[in-house]
């Protein structure tokens, strides 16, 4: 048995994951198509083409390109109609943006609690964090994993609640024979350089509603209406549109989408049937009615209890110094410093939940302990050799608990 390279041994990973962003001719025959265009941003045919082809990937009638995935929940919000004082069920466990978008609508974020096998929104939460102020909801599909939207729709149908999927990690999820984007009343998508589609900076917003189409487009083109004047505005809008050279790379990159999304996949479902046997360690669930999981993240859930009582932090560190870079995720937005302090800026003279003493258990015990994010890059190539170095790597971990306690306790 090799000795663990935290303690000196050989790396288990010697070979670097495939590179992301990947590109080729087909970006520059793209971005060569834009600059000689003469068109740059506005009436460019190529921001046509791309919000056509995205609508139609995630079965979408309508889709409005934006700036960047943070622009597009706060236009979606707004197109809704949320403002000041209305309340806004967000899940904890999310990027920042998903509750910053509700405090820039002067909206009260109010977290509720996930699931802590899937890590997106426990439906029974959402229903326990209802209040007549409740204006909307925002489910998250962590990692292109799609949330139960089924049962969240239910419960927005029930107390007439807006839904807006927060889908920025999940370009081609589908729920239950539908897009994810396209089941709620909006979606939103980033196209951020780590994304599955990624153009640098860039993102989307999808609907099957030609009024919050509308409105949307209006509101990120400085309030001019469709087909209206050039300078008239029925609306307080802002410049969040997106340029063509982002819409550029973006058709590039979808070629290779569907190749990309297989390869993800069969490399997941290896994994997953590799440690199957290992105690402690586990994927992300999945719903039976998840058709399609986009695995922007490869999610480990680490049970210290069962992995030999290590804590998560040492695991990873072997897992790094096995050539395998690990991270946490997310830390809980309702103990985050930066979030605290702004909601009370954002929101003065309003009545806001105590922020710090929200019960939610699952949240905090996944930030805490459970979560062990991988980059999606560790899925992508042709042949399983990376995904068979990360079960390596993890096994020789487990093989070597008790050298691996006696370095933690020094």
């Amino acid at each position: 048995m090799s000795q663990l390279a935290l303690l000196g041994g050989p790396k288990t990973c010697t070979e670097p994951f495939v590179r992301w962003p990947q590109w080729g001719q087909g970006e520059l025959d793209r971005l060569t198509e834009a600059l000689e265009s003469g068109y740059w941003g506005l009436d460019s045919k190529l921001i046509d083409e791309w919000e056509q082809r995205f609508a139609r990937l995630q079965s979408a009638r309508y889709a409005v390109s934006v700036s960047n995935g943070t622009v597009s929940l706060m236009v979606a919000l707004r197109a809704l109609g949320i403002g000041r004082g209305d309340e806004v069920i967000v899940p904890s466990y999310t990027f920042m943006a998903t509750a910053a978008a509700v405090l820039w609508c002067h909206a009260i974020p109010v977290f509720a609690d996930i699931d802590p096998g899937t890590f997106n929104l426990d439906p029974e939460s959402v229903r326990n964090c209802i209040t007549p102020r409740t204006r909307a909801l925002i489910p998250v599909h962590i990692a292109g994993c799609p949330c139960d939207m089924d049962a969240l729709c239910q419960i927005a149908s029930e107390h007439k609640l807006a839904v807006v999927e927060d889908a920025a990690q999940a370009h081609g999820a589908v729920w239950n024979g539908r897009g994810v984007g396209s089941i709620g009343d909006i979606g939103s998508f980033s196209f951020q350089s780590s994304k599955n589609l990624a153009a640098g900076e860039g993102g989307m917003l999808t609907t099957d509603r030609q009024d919050l189409w509308e409105i949307c487009t209006s509101l990120k083109n400085c309030g001019r209406w469709v087909g209206g004047a050039e300078y008239e505005h029925q609306t307080l809008g802002n410049n969040f549109r997106m340029g063509a050279f982002q819409a550029a790379v973006l058709l590039a990159q979808v070629e290779r989408f569907e190749e990309y999304f297989k390869q993800r996949e069969k490399n997941w479902a290896y994994l997953k049937s590799a440690l199957a046997d290992v105690p402690g360690i586990e994927l992300q669930s999945r719903d039976p009615r998840v058709d399609c999981h986009a695995l922007h993240l490869l999610i480990l859930r680490f049970d210290s209890e069962k992995f030999g009582g290590i804590p998560r932090e040492t695991f990873m560190k072997a897992m790094e110094a096995e050539g395998i870079i690990c991270r946490p995720g997310y830390r809980p937005l309702h103990h985050e410093k930066g979030f605290l302090a702004d909601a009370q800026a954002f929101l003065r003279g309003l009545a806001l939940p105590d922020y710090e003493k929200c019960h939610l258990p699952a949240t905090d015990r996944v930030c805490r302990e459970t979560s062990v994010w991988i980059r999606q890059n560790a899925l992508l190539g042709s042949t399983t050799q990376h995904v068979e170095m990360i079960s390596q790597a993890i096994r020789k971990i487990y093989r070597s608990l008790s050298e691996l306690r006696n370095w933690s306790a020094a």
